[in-house]
């Protein structure tokens, strides 16, 4: 039996340093039968080139201004001819010849809504953010005992559930969080499936990292269900940060890396100061605003996460 097509979803943004491994990757996966979306977002460093000749059934450009992920997403879904659908960022290399099979064959599964891979970080990951990677896709995770964790940099969709309702345009960020925690409300299983592995990281600056920190505590707003008071500065920026920078020392003393560790507690400091305003952003946005229940933004219906805030 031949194996079934699948459509790559490509995001791309200023990433030919990567494009440059992601690509021969790509061709070099033993599951041949699939076809290629390409979605980027105004690059100017010289990669549309190289995305061009890679030959995409659909090469989709947007203005940098206009990114929105979830948008772009339910774009690169929409256009693809199959069924099963598989996401992966321009800097996302993929690793061995091995990657995609393991994401499509556990898609086969109707009763399974969405899969996403293991990430390994660069040589040059910085350690207060190698330490995330192992804590998110390591041999002994510690997000396997999450309330949930998703990640869409290397991952799949089946298209049937997403045609029940696709990727919330409202969230600029965690809006694979979102959808996934709307499939699983529906009674779809989301897998992990840690033989798939790319490999993808990114060193943060602190404002890098306080902007993304508020963007995810933002989005968070919008699927909490307990009360906005159990973020306050006490509990979510000191105590949160304490236990971080605890965390971290275990982790760069164990990697020989203990010279980083000071570096790691001002990311967390300005990390978990973004978390909170993010959050509080986020309450008045989504909570002020009169939700159809047709978004699981709605946080009447979303369980809440129990990772500490």
């Amino acid at each position: 039996m031949s194996d079934p097509l699948v459509s790559i979803i490509l995001r791309s943004y200023n990433e030919g340093w990567a494009l440059q491994d992601t690509l021969p990757a790509l061709r070099a996966q033993e599951y041949r039968h699939w076809e290629l979306i390409v979605i980027d977002s105004g690059s100017t460093d010289g990669s549309v080139d190289l995305l061009r000749a890679a030959a995409p059934r659909h090469f989709v450009q947007l203005p940098a201004s206009d990114y929105n992920p979830s948008r772009v997403l339910n774009r690169g879904v929409e256009l693809a001819r199959a069924e099963l659908a598989i996401c992966l960022n321009a800097d996302a290399t993929p690793q061995g010849r091995h990657w995609l099979r393991p994401l499509v064959e556990a898609l086969f599964d109707p009763g399974v809504a969405a899969v996403f891979g293991r990430q390994i970080p660069r040589p040059e990951c910085q350690a207060v953010y190698a330490a995330d990677y192992e804590r998110c896709f390591g041999p002994c995770r510690a997000s396997a005992r999450w309330e949930h964790f998703f990640s869409m940099v290397s991952s799949g969709l089946r298209k049937d559930v997403w045609a029940l309702r696709g990727f919330d345009p409202r969230l600029q960020y965690s809006e694979d969080d979102e959808y996934t925690r709307w499939c699983r409300q529906r009674g779809y299983a989301v897998r992990y499936v840690p033989e798939s592995v790319v490999m993808h990281s990114h060193n943060y600056t602190p404002a890098q990292a306080y902007r993304r920190s508020y963007g995810e505590g933002k989005a968070l707003a919008a699927v909490w269900r307990g009360r906005r008071t159990a973020f306050n500065w006490p509990r979510t920026v000191l105590l949160g940060w304490l236990r971080d920078c605890a965390r971290d020392l275990r982790y760069c003393a164990r990697t020989g890396r203990g010279r980083e560790w000071f570096q790691a507690a001002a990311i967390r400091w300005r990390q978990r100061h973004g978390r909170l305003a993010g959050f509080r952003a986020g309450w008045a946005c989504y909570r002020a605003a009169h939700l159809s229940d047709d978004h699981p933004a709605n946080p009447g219906r979303l369980t809440a996460s129990t990772r500490p805030p």
